[in-house]
């Protein structure tokens, strides 16, 4: 159709934009033929009226579908044009983060400036053996093409890399060299590559600078040739050289740097061995200002040089070397510093004593006379005469900045030699991989000499490239047999005639140079004449005579003929070169040895950049008439030659191309400049590569892709058995005009734009047939809806009536309800309110009746107590009357009776004095003396009875007194109470008026607090509400917290529950870890052994034949002790028979190797005492120290050192007793040599059974002692425990001290007393510490006496044991020790029980003695069974002897001998499970039973296992016979001889399943009937009485489990190298699911087809694989357990292999790729099922797989659809779920591209993941292996022996 029908409402086209240099728009109507301008409509919203040019009318560039945007191959556009490229380029690298791209042959790198994970070792291994087109582009695609096609072709190869400054070249180089390095799998490939990348620092240094669009922009380019041998294994390297820009020493433009190395040097100038050099900082020299930015933000200049020092020691470049450089580039440095004096106009001169020249001279070992002479002259030669000619000032610079630049080039020439001799091989090159790291199109602002030379390159480049293009379309063609039309395409060979034709532009350069007078002007004006309007390349600039415009392939450059002529020239005096030459410093005459020669373009120079070819690592010599000739050249030409060798070198090769974009000129990562882009692919060839493939057929699919793609555009009856018919026939009725297309011989091919037409027509068909389906289903949708809806109305009106009718006779019943509910109610209501009523009335009267009560009773009983208390008063009242009135009377009595006593008294006083009276009286005294006697005795009778009575009232009155007198106590009392009422009353008065008052104040109180406590209720309601509301609210936070709480508690739970799952989860994945790595290394040793064994048969082969009568014993066994980690003890004495064996009619040596092995006991033992005294010097150096801080206890220390040195003394002792027995035994054999002399009861014999016997009561012996000798070490250990006794004294001397300085008596007082309390403490402490002294003394003189004891037990004890046998010696000596230990435990569990501290303690100790006591048990038991199996030997030894000698010796002889017992073997009756065969059949029997026996074959009738089952029996036969060397030469034979089966069909997946199942099976039967307690739980008792009885075999059982290891290995690697051709084009590229994966359009690089032809492989070719597999492990009777970790293996490497290709493929990553893929996977899990594997683990391996199949087809939009994809990618990595959804690809018009910001989310949420960086899987991971114990059920007394194994020399016993 044609191009203009295209151009329909809503399609897309590209119009030109300044900014975005193109814009994508789209047409809001059609276009017609005529129509001016064109209605567009742009993204941004806006409306666009294109007008068309009206000279041309091009239509602007169509767009490509969405479909074809993001390919992997340019040239896959259905549209090919700038817009085109340049957005699929952008999306590549913005949304897909993808920097590689393919342009047909070239590869399109753009510089990400960031590092990416793409270049690991596994995706190396990933592109490895990979073609060109079946992986995303990369750099290692390329390299594994070029390497490839080496190797295939026979054919040299070359990659080009180009681009500018900082667009990546040096880093895609430095990535091929690296895969060539990794995938030559040469033993020297890394340290070629470590050399080569070594030069880099050195390299860098001196040949990159700092520029205004890279900080570290390589100033030369490089072209290095990596050589391979025959084999294609890497094992040299050259470097050539080209371009280096001299004149950047000299000058720098602005904010740009010289060369890093003055740099690196200035900031090292204060280093010690830099001192000498005399610099500085870089602003003080001339070289090194003028950019006048002299730091790069975050480069060490410092650092820099440390790394290139170091790179230069790597490439051999010795420290006075290095030191030389150093001074050289600092001479530089200085000469730009010299200063110039002008005379005149023709003459200058140098400052006297000019510092830096002197400082140069004194670097470079030169004359300061004689330089400064030659700065400032010139010698001018002529035919007859030699002037020397001054030059002005000017002049003198220009040659001081040309000698600086000649001395840099020079120094660059010699390093790169050096580098060149570090790479060169000794090896012959068979062929080799070149890699060119050069600039490309390079356009400035200014552009001089050195941007013509590489724009002059580029265009060669440029011619090759193009030539190469339309040769490989011309190949293409013709292969297809289409009609060859020729294209047309940009030819620029008049570029390169203009340049270097005759007359050309170099020509009158170098012409022009020749003129003495000639200059820039003149060579312009020459270049006008020549080739001004006759060149159409050739312009002039309009403002300018000074410049001309070449047009180039890439642009218009304007070149400035300023210096071009200097610069061409090169001018260097040549007196300077002299004087230089005749330098005093050796290394710079050294680096012009070349100007005497002739002088290579890698020697020559330019102040431009220069041109350098290859550098020889030996100089040749020229002829000398060639050097002045040669020497005259100048730069233009020597770049010519140069440039002409190395096309000649790439026109030699395979060229591929790498072009090298920068994305932006700031360096932003993943940040795209559309012009600089565009700018970029302009200049380096890629549009022109469009242009070409554009006008031809771009377009190409194979047939069977164009019917898979456009099968629906095909109606059924125009589908044929033949595919190309079908095509041809389809194509006819779609495209009408025939030269849109051509059929070839495979492939069909489009012209542009015709691709998109088809899919076009595709898109439509399917929207059509969408939108029939659509109408379909929701016609259909509809439908159901309707029906759906009128049944439910139907089910609502039923159910709404039958409501309605409930809810009326609800209404009914409520009605009548309500009635009788309200007649009782108002019943109720009035019965209540009378109850009310009356209740109330009722309470009314109680009250009131009360009331009236209470106060008529208030007022009863105040009349009553009133009565009461007028009783009281009154009584009282008149109480205090009478008593009154009594006292006045008594008193007035009283008063009246004293004054009539007195007048009384008075009388008589008066009577008395007078005689009268006296008279009166004594007349009658007498008688009345008589009477009155009379009376007196009268009256003493009287008074008698008064005196009676009165006693009698006395007591009367005493009684009546004590009576009165209580009463009295009594009415005084009273009378005080009633004085105290009447106060009482009054108080009580005065109290009530105070009470009265208070009754007021207090019910106007109780107002107030009546008030108040109605105030505080209210308030106190209130509160109570509010607490109320708040309790409620606590409730509900506790409830809320308990619920909390116990959520917690179950998160706790389940976190608890996940933490110890992950812990074990990480304890297994730890021990998978380790058995991972000892897997791994016995894989490496097992490659290492066979690589030994290779050699070794080399070295056979070369070697001569070995002597006739020397037999060499099997040394396979010590290989394998070596190999397995034997112990060297029993290694070395069970290997000692077999290497000391000779024929029997040799006696002598028998005895020598019985000599040797006692010589060896001894000095065993006597390293055992040297040990032993170690410890005990070293105990006695600790007891000595602990002696001091330990004065209490010097007799139990001595005691204890007494009997350690007791026993020393005895080892001593028994040790020299030992040596003096060898000696003896030495006599006895050198005193005869016959046979005599070990016969049986000869004095040799009797000696050595001797010596045998002592050395095994020896053994007993020093065991016991070493026991006791440890126990006492063990306890003097604990035991000695520094005490803390000096804090004490310390301390008291501190307060001593204190003391003295106090002055105050109360801090004196104060002192003392705290004195006296420290006192008390240290004496309380003194005597805790005494009485813990003593008892530990007690304990330990306790413990002596129990040693004492038990010392004297265990020497008799050992004397009983020696009396034994010697098989219960160590039997009854360990019961013994045991018994021991069990009541010394118990002994100190009593003594401990208190203090659990010391318990502890001890127990730890009696740990580590029971540790001790079993290592010297095994030690000691390891050599009984040593010596037993000497004694073994000799005792067959002597037997034989016997048997020689017996034949000898008459009958007499016979019987005067001893009778010795002989062992002679029960005869079985039964078969006891055993084989018997001769050991001169043991090599027949493993050539018939393993080394020819075929699993094909014989080994298919067999019972499984039975080579296993028969090589135990016949281990079980020699241990039956105790034949120590048969089973181990059995073994070792068997262990070397399937080794060699394997080794010589290793690759044959029967025979290493063949014997890993048997190898597996022997070494569970040597398990199973070890007689261990843990392997015979699951025997029968017939099975445990063919038990081994003799030998312990569990080394050999390691050594067979390591074998077993070897085998699975190999197994692995078999069954990968069997199913890695099948996986990727099983599992990816075919179409299980036929019409679900449409094919995209490809480009000139065409992947495999996904459709399956004849010889690929399909998804039921794995599956039958996997069959296979099985029933062959089946079949060998492999363990199940065994068969699962194989499955598992195998889906791993299934899963694997098929995820790395997934992750690689961007043509994979789509929506209908992932449903086949998880379809794949589920007949995958179909097959597990079918097998009954599903618990092997083989479905978790395919979980990554899975989750990316899933992430292909998930909704990737929102942000819910990004938490889904996190929650669900758990087993990939976040780098593998980025790189998935980058890769994403819609197949389909209907799909949808996965956005920016979506992946932007994803990483957002899975930043906090911890996973690894790896991008790829590893798909040679082997999963350590496991051999569960597996026991068997057949009895080995049942099995039968085929005939057709030729076992017939075996019997059975």
């Amino acid at each position: 159709m044609a191009a203009s029908e295209l151009y329909t409402k809503f399609a897309r086209v590209w119009i030109p934009d300044p900014e975005e240099v193109w814009k994508s728009a789209e047409l809001l109507k059609d276009y017609k033929p005529g129509d001016k301008v064109l209605l567009l409509h742009l993204e941004e919203g806006k409306d666009l009226e294109y007008r068309l040019d009206p000279k041309t009318k091009e239509l602007p560039h169509l767009r490509n579908p969405d479909i074809l945007v993001g390919e992997n191959d340019l040239t896959a556009l259905s549209y090919l044009h700038e817009p085109a490229v340049l957005h699929n380029l952008r999306v590549r690298f913005i949304d897909s983060k993808l920097i590689y791209t393919y342009c047909g042959i070239v590869l399109v790198a753009i510089n990400p400036y960031e590092q990416l994970p793409i270049y690991g070792e596994d995706i190396i291994n990933a592109y490895s053996g990979q073609n060109m087109g079946d992986m995303d582009p990369h750099i290692f695609a390329v390299a594994e093409e070029a390497y490839k096609q080496m190797a295939r072709d026979e054919r040299n190869q070359s990659i080009i890399v180009s681009g500018e400054s900082g667009a990546g070249k040096t880093v895609s180089a430095k990535y091929a060299m690296r895969y060539f390095a990794t995938v030559s799998g040469s033993a020297s490939e890394a340290n070629v590559e470590e050399k080569v990348l070594a030069s880099n620092p050195i390299m860098e240094s001196i040949g990159n600078a700092k520029t205004t669009r890279n900080d570290n922009s390589s100033r030369f380019g490089k072209y290095i040739e990596i050589g391979f041998d025959k084999r294609y294994r890497i094992i040299g390297a050259n470097m050539r050289t080209y371009l280096l820009e001299k004149s950047r020493v000299v000058f720098q433009a602005e904010e740009e740097r010289n060369y890093h190395i003055f740099y690196q040097l200035c900031a090292s100038a204060k280093l010690p061995e830099f001192k000498m050099l005399r610099l500085g900082n870089a602003n003080n020299f001339h070289y090194t200002n003028q950019g006048g930015s002299p730091v790069i933000e975050g480069v060490d200049d410092t650092k820099e040089m440390a790394h290139t020092r170091q790179a230069c020691t790597l490439l051999g470049i010795s420290e006075s070397y290095q030191m030389g450089i150093f001074r050289i580039l600092a001479g530089i440095l200085h000469l730009g510093n010299v200063a110039f004096i002008s005379r005149d106009s023709d003459s200058c001169t140098i400052p006297p004593k000019h510092e830096p020249l002197s400082i140069f001279s004194d670097l470079m070992g030169v004359d300061y006379e004689e330089m400064c002479h030659w700065l400032c002259h010139r010698k001018l030669a002529t035919t007859t005469e030699t002037y020397i000619k001054p030059i002005s000032k000017l002049q003198a610079t220009n040659a001081r900045d040309a000698l600086a630049k000649h001395i840099y080039a020079k120094l660059f020439s010699w390093i790169v030699d050096h580098v060149n001799q570090a790479l060169h091989s000794a090896v012959k090159q068979h062929s080799f991989i070149g890699v060119l790291d050069i600039y490309g199109f390079e356009t400035f602002e200014i552009n001089s000499f050195e941007q013509f030379c590489i724009n002059y390159a580029n265009e060669k480049l440029q011619q090759q490239f193009n030539m190469h293009v339309f040769k490989l379309e011309q190949e293409e063609y013709m292969k297809e047999q289409i009609p060859w039309t020729l294209i047309d395409f940009y030819d620029n060979q008049p570029c390169i005639n203009l340049i270097e034709s005759k007359l050309g532009i170099l020509d009158l350069l170098d012409e022009e140079c020749k003129m003495p007078k000639g200059t820039d002007d003149t060579w312009a004006q020459k270049l006008y004449n020549t080739h001004l309007n006759k060149c159409a390349l050739f312009e002039k600039p309009r403002l300018s005579n000074k410049a001309f415009i070449i047009q180039h392939f890439a642009d218009k450059v304007e070149y400035q003929c300023e210096g071009f002529l200097e610069k061409n020239k090169d001018t260097v005096f040549e007196e300077q070169i002299k004087v230089l030459k005749s330098s005093k410093f050796k290394m710079l005459p050294e680096l012009f040895q070349d100007d005497e020669k002739a002088i290579s373009p890698t020697s020559a120079t330019s102040s431009g950049r220069t041109p350098l070819t290859r550098i020889p690592a030996k100089p040749t010599k020229g002829r000398p008439g060639q050097t002045a000739k040669e020497h005259k050249k100048t730069v233009g030409h020597q770049f010519r030659n140069s440039l002409h060798l190395l096309m000649e070198t790439l026109n030699a090769t395979t060229p591929h191309y790498v072009r090298c974009i920068k994305p932006n000129d700031f360096k932003f990562p993943f940040t795209f400049d559309e012009k600089r882009a565009v700018q970029q692919l302009r200049a380096c060839g890629v549009l022109e590569t469009i242009r070409i493939s554009a006008a031809g057929f771009p377009s190409r699919w194979t047939y069977q892709e164009f019917f898979s793609r456009y099968r629906v555009l095909m109606k059924q009856k125009d589908v044929l058995s033949d595919r190309k018919q079908t095509c041809k026939n389809v194509l006819e009725k779609l495209i009408l005009d025939k030269d849109k297309y051509q059929f070839g011989k495979t492939k069909i091919f489009f012209r542009a734009g015709q691709v998109a037409y088809l899919e076009k027509l595709r898109a439509d068909k399917l929207r059509a047939a969408c939108i029939r389906i659509q109408k379909t289903i929701r016609g259909w949708l509809l439908r159901k809806k309707y029906l759906r809806m009128r049944k439910a109305a139907i089910t609502v009106q039923r159910y709404v009536r039958g409501y309605q009718a409930r809810c009326y006779t609800k209404f009914l019943r409520r009605t009548k309800a309500a009635t009788i509910i309200q007649k009782y109610w108002r019943m109720y209501i009035v019965r209540r309110r009378y109850k009310i009523r009356r209740s109330a009335t009722i309470v009314l009267q109680s009250y009131l009746r009360g009331y009236l009560a209470r106060n008529r009773y208030r007022k009863m009983l105040r009349e009553h107590k009133a009565v009461i208390i007028q009783k009281w008063v009154r009584g009282w009242l008149a109480r205090t009357h009478y008593k009154r009135s009594m006292h006045a009377i008594i008193y007035l009595q009283c008063c009246f009776r004293r004054m009539m006593a007195k007048r009384e008294l008075k009388k008589l006083k008066i009577e008395a004095r007078s005689v009268e009276r006296y008279k009166k009286l004594h007349i009658g005294m007498e008688n009345k003396i008589m009477q009155l006697q009379r009376k007196v005795d009268e009256q003493n009778k009287d008074y008698k009875c008064l005196m009676e009575k009165l006693t009698n009232l006395e007591g009367i009155y005493n009684s009546e007194t004590e009576k009165l007198r209580s009463d009295l106590e009594r009415l005084q009392l009273s009378e005080e109470e009633a004085k105290i009422a009447t106060g009482r009353v009054l108080s009580l008065q005065e109290e009530i008026a105070k009470l009265r008052k208070d009754l007021e104040q207090t019910q106007s109180e109780k107002k107030s607090i009546e008030e108040c406590a109605d105030r505080y209720k209210q308030e106190t309601e209130q509160l109570v509400s509010n607490l109320k509301e708040e309790n409620t609210l606590l409730k509900q936070e506790k409830e809320a917290l308990n619920h909390l709480i116990v959520e917690q508690a179950k998160e706790m739970t389940e976190t608890m529950e996940k933490k110890l799952v992950e812990e074990t989860k990480q304890l297994e994945l730890d021990l998978n870890d380790e058995r991972l790595r000892y897997q791994n290394l016995l894989n490496e040793f097992s490659r290492l052994e066979e690589r030994y064994d290779d050699l070794k048969e080399e070295m056979t082969l070369m070697g001569n034949v070995p002597k006739p009568g020397h037999k060499r014993t099997d040394s396979t066994h010590s290989s394998n002790e070596s190999e397995y980690t034997f112990s060297s003890e029993i290694a070395e004495t069970e290997d000692m028979p077999l290497r000391t064996e000779e024929p029997s009619e040799k006696k002598v040596p028998l005895d020598m190797s019985l000599f040797l092995k006692l010589q060896k006991r001894v000095t065993e033992l006597e390293q055992e005492k040297q040990v032993m005294q170690d410890e005990l010097d070293r105990k006695e150096e600790q007891m000595l120290r602990s002696k001091a801080k330990e004065e209490e206890r010097p007799q139990i220390r001595g005691a204890e050192l007494e009997y350690e040195s007791l026993k020393r003394q005895e080892l001593e002792s028994e040790n020299k007793k030992l040596k003096n027995e060898l000696n003896e035994l030495r006599k006895a054999l050198s005193e005869k040599s016959a046979p005599e002399v070990t016969a049986p009861g000869a004095p040799a014999y009797r000696v050595l059974m001797e010596q045998l016997t002592s050395v095994s009561e020896e053994l007993d012996v020093r065991k016991e002692e070493v026991l006791i000798l440890r126990s006492q070490l063990v306890s003097q250990k604990e035991a000695i425990q520094p005490k803390d006794d000096k804090n004490t004294m310390t301390d008291s001397t501190i307060l001593l001290e204190d003391v003295q300085k106090m002055k105050d008596k109360g801090e004196i007082a104060q002192a003392y007393i705290g004195l006296k309390e420290t006192n008390r403490l240290l004496e309380s402490q003194l005597q805790s510490q005494k009485r813990s002294h003593e008892n530990e003394a007690e304990a330990l003189r306790g413990e002596i006496q129990s040693l004492k004891e038990e010392n004297n037990r265990q020497q008799q004890l050992l004397a009983q044991n020696l009396q034994l046998p010697p098989e219960a010696r160590i039997e009854a000596s360990l019961q013994h020790e045991i018994t021991r230990l069990t009541n010394e435990n118990l002994y100190f569990e009593e003594l401990y029980a208190d203090d659990p501290k010391k318990y502890q303690s001890y127990r730890i100790s009696l740990y580590k003695r029971m540790i001790d006591l079993m290592e010297q048990l095994e030690k000691q038991d390891k050599t009984v069974r040593k010596l037993k199996k000497q004694l073994k030997v000799f005792a067959k030894k002597i037997g034989e002897l016997e048997v020689g000698q017996m034949e000898n010796i008459s009958p007499g002889q016979i019987i005067d001998e001893p009778i010795r017992p002989v062992n002679i073997p029960r005869k079985e009756k039964d078969f006891q499970g055993m084989l018997e065969y001769k050991k001169e059949d043991e090599q027949k029997l493993v050539k018939n039973l393993i080394l020819e026996l075929k699993p094909r074959g014989v080994a298919v009738n067999l019972i499984p296992g039975l080579p296993a089952y028969i090589l135990f029996m016949c281990v079980r036969h020699a241990d039956y016979l105790n034949d120590d060397q048969k089973v181990r030469s059995l073994l070792t034979s068997t262990i070397n001889s399937i080794k060699k089966v394997l080794k010589k069909r290793g690759d044959d997946f029967e025979t290493v399943s063949f014997w890993l199942s048997n190898t597996c099976r022997f070494l569970h039967c040597l398990k199973q009937y070890s007689g261990e307690e843990g392997f015979m739980k699951h025997n029968t008792s017939r099975q445990n009485e063919h038990c081994l009885t003799n030998f312990d075999l569990a080394e050999y059982r390691q050594v067979l489990s390591d074998l077993a290891i070897q085998i699975y290995q190999q197994l692995v690697r078999v069954l990968e190298n069997i199913l890695q051709p099948m996986i990727v084009s099983g599992m990816l590229e075919h179409e299980t699911i036929q019409g679900v994966s449409g094919v995209k359009p490809t480009g000139l690089r065409k992947r495999t087809s996904s459709i399956a032809d004849e010889g690929t492989y399909t998804l039921d070719s794995i599956l039958r694989q996997l069959n296979s597999f099985h029933s062959v492990l089946c079949q060998h009777g492999m363990d199940p357990e065994l068969i699962k970790q194989v499955v598992k293996q195998m889906f791993y490497i299934v899963g694997a292999v098929t995820l790395n290709n997934l992750l690689l493929r961007k043509d994979m990553c789509s929506w209908s790729k992932g449903m086949q893929i998880r379809y794949n996977v589920s007949q995958l899990e179909e097959w597990l099922r079918d097998k009954n594997l599903m618990t092997s683990g083989a479905k978790e391996t395919l979980e990554p797989l899975i989750q990316a199949a899933q992430l292909l087809q998930v909704k990737k939009k929102t942000d819910d659809d990004a938490e889904a994809i996190c929650s669900m990618c758990s087993a990939l990595t976040t780098a593998q779920i980025v790189k998935v959804l980058n890769l994403y690809t819609p197949v389909n018009e209907f799909e949808e591209r996965v956005s920016v910001s979506f992946i932007r989310t994803i990483q957002m949420r899975l930043r906090d993941r911890k996973d690894s960086p790896q991008l790829l899987m590893d798909a040679k991971h082997i999963f350590p292996v496991t051999f569960p114990f597996n026991p068997s059920s057949l009895a080995l007394e049942t099995i039968q022996i085929p005939a057709s194994l030729g076992l017939g020399f075996i019997s059975r016993v």
